[in-house]
C-alpha cells in the first residue's frame, strides 16, 4: 500500500449515497470519515475530487459496483511462479467461463490464499463493457472519477470464516437488495460462486432461490466435487435472517445455520485494503477511461499552477512599480531639499550626493531591466540560461547549459550582447569570451558582460 496515502470507496443506490475514507499508510486501512448522503446531494469535493496536494499524498477512488451489472466464475488453475503466469491462464479461461462475448467484457480476479498441494482457486469479474461505462458515466455527474471498481461480495466472501462444507448464501443489502450471493465450499476449495439476481417480490424469491440452489446442487453432483449432502448456511443479520432462512429452511431437515455478516463499513475497510495493494490485477474501469481521468488530472495542475504563477508575477510587477514611485517620490524630496538649501555649500554638497546615490539605484534597477530583456531577446533557440546575477552593480554574470551541436550559438549570443543599444550607447562596454566546458551530451557555458552604466565610483 505505499503507493497510496487514503482511499476512498463510495457506494451508490437509489435511495441513498455512502462514502468511506480511509487512511491506507500501513497495513491495515483506518476508517477517518464516513458520509451518507440523498441522491439529490452532492459528495463532498474535498474528499472525491483530486489535487495538488494528491500529487504527494496519492488517492485512491474506489466505487462498488452494483452486484447486477457482474458475473461471479470460478476457476482452478494450476500454481504459477509469477502473477502475470495466472493472469494469462485467467484470460485463457475468459472464452468458456464468460456469459458475454470477451470483445464485449471487462473483468479482473481475486485470487484465494494458496493450498499446498492443491490448484489455485480464482474468482473471476466479469461485466459487460457498456454497462461499466454507464455506470462511470453517472458516478462522473457526481463529481467521482472512480480508479477501480469492485464487487463488495468478494470481500463479504473472504471475511467469512468457513467452518464446513455446504453452501453460503449472502443475501444482498441496500443497493444490491435484490441479489443474492450462493458459495458453495467442499473440502475447504471454493468450488462454485453465482450471484443471483431475485425476483422482485418475496413470494417469488423462495421457489425460485430453492430452484437454483438444487441445480447447483446437481450439477456439482455430476462435476464430482459434491461428496456429501450439502449443508446450507445463511450469512445475514437477525433482521435479514428472520425473512431469508424460512426460505431456505423449507424441504429441509436439518436447520439452516445463521453466520453474522461483516458490517458494511467493514466491508468497505476490506475493499479499500484490497483494491490499494501495490501489485493487484487490473480494474473493471476500462483503461481508456484511466487515462483519460490522468490527463484531466494533468491538465487540472497545469492550469491552476499557471494561474497561481500569473498572479505571483502580476503581484511581483505591482510591487515593483510601486517602490519605483517610492523612489521617484524620494528623489524629488531630495532634489527639493537640495535646492532649499542652496545657500549653504556643505549641504548642498551632501544633498547632491544624496541625489547621486538615489539616482545610481534607479539607474541599475532600469538597466537590469535592460539587461533582462536584452538576455531574453538575444539568446538563441537551444540554450538554456541556469544562472543570471549582478557583481558589484557593474559586471552581468550569465551562465548555462546547452547541447554540443549548439556550441557556436553560445557565441553568437555574446556576440550579440555587445551590439544591444540602450538610450543612444551600447548597454555594455565589455563582453567576455565564453568558457565553455563539455559535460556528457550537454555543454557548460558562462561569461561576463560590464555594464556601460554601473555605480558611480
Amino acid at each position: 500500500m505505499a503507493r497510496w496515502h487514503s482511499a476512498n470507496v463510495l457506494q451508490t443506490a437509489e435511495d441513498k449515497k455512502r462514502l468511506w475514507q480511509f487512511n491506507v499508510r500501513g497495513e491495515t486501512p483506518n476508517l477517518t470519515r464516513e458520509e451518507t448522503k440523498l441522491p439529490t446531494e452532492p459528495l463532498p469535493p474535498k474528499l472525491v475530487s483530486k489535487d495538488w496536494q494528491t500529487l504527494y499524498q496519492p488517492r485512491l477512488n474506489v466505487a462498488w459496483l452494483p452486484a447486477d451489472k457482474a458475473f461471479l466464475r470460478v476457476v482452478q488453475l494450476p500454481p504459477a511462479d509469477t502473477f502475470e503466469e495466472t493472469a494469462s491462464m485467467v484470460e485463457l479461461q475468459l472464452e468458456k467461463v464468460s456469459p458475454l462475448p470477451t470483445a464485449q467484457i471487462v473483468w479482473t480476479f481475486e485470487l484465494l490464499p494458496k493450498r499446498l498441494g492443491q490448484l489455485q482457486t480464482a474468482i473471476v469479474v466479469i461485466a459487460a463493457r457498456h454497462l461499466v461505462e454507464e455506470h462511470l458515466g453517472k458516478l462522473e455527474k457526481e463529481g467521482y472519477l472512480a480508479d477501480r471498481l469492485e464487487v463488495p461480495f468478494i470481500d463479504q466472501l473472504l471475511a467469512t470464516k468457513i467452518h464446513a462444507d455446504g453452501v453460503w448464501v449472502y443475501p444482498g443489502l441496500g443497493a444490491d437488495e435484490s441479489n443474492c450471493l450462493v458459495a458453495w465450499w467442499y473440502g475447504g476449495v471454493l468450488q462454485n460462486v453465482s450471484l443471483l439476481h431475485l425476483p422482485a417480490t418475496a413470494e417469488e424469491r423462495g421457489p425460485f432461490l430453492r430452484e437454483q440452489i438444487a441445480q447447483m446442487a446437481w450439477a456439482g453432483e455430476l462435476e464430482g466435487w459434491i461428496t456429501s449432502p450439502p449443508h446450507r448456511f445463511l450469512v445475514a443479520d437477525a433482521e435479514t435472517a428472520a425473512a431469508w432462512q424460512p426460505m431456505l429452511q423449507e424441504g429441509l431437515e436439518q436447520r439452516v445455520e445463521v453466520v453474522p455478516p461483516v458490517p458494511d463499513a467493514e466491508v468497505a475497510k476490506l475493499t479499500a485494503r484490497r483494491a490499494a495493494r501495490e501489485n493487484g490485477p487490473a480494474t473493471l474501469v476500462p483503461p481508456e477511461y484511466v487515462a483519460r481521468y490522468r490527463q484531466q488530472f494533468v491538465d487540472r495542475i497545469w492550469m491552476r499552477s499557471v494561474f497561481a504563477v500569473a498572479l505571483i508575477y502580476l503581484f511581483g510587477v505591482f510591487i515593483y512599480l510601486a517602490w519605483v514611485q517610492v523612489l521617484d517620490y524620494r528623489v524629488g524630496k531630495v532634489e527639493q531639499q537640495a535646492r532649499n538649501l542652496s545657500a549653504s555649500y556643505t549641504n548642498a554638497l551632501r544633498l547632491k550626493d544624496q541625489v547621486r546615490v538615489m539616482q545610481d539605484q534607479l539607474n541599475l534597477q532600469f538597466a537590469a531591466l535592460e539587461c533582462y530583456k536584452a538576455v531574453a531577446e538575444k539568446m538563441p533557440e537551444g540554450l538554456s540560461l541556469e544562472a543570471m546575477y549582478f557583481q558589484k552593480g557593474k559586471t552581468l554574470a550569465l551562465n548555462g547549459k546547452a547541447p554540443q551541436d549548439a556550441l557556436l550559438k553560445v557565441n553568437e549570443f555574446s556576440d550579440s550582447l555587445r551590439h544591444v543599444m540602450s538610450g543612444g550607447q551600447p548597454l555594455f562596454k565589455n563582453v567576455t569570451t565564453p568558457n565553455t566546458t563539455i559535460r556528457g551530451p550537454d555543454v557548460n557555458w558562462n561569461f561576463t558582460a560590464e555594464l556601460t552604466k554601473g555605480e558611480s565610483d
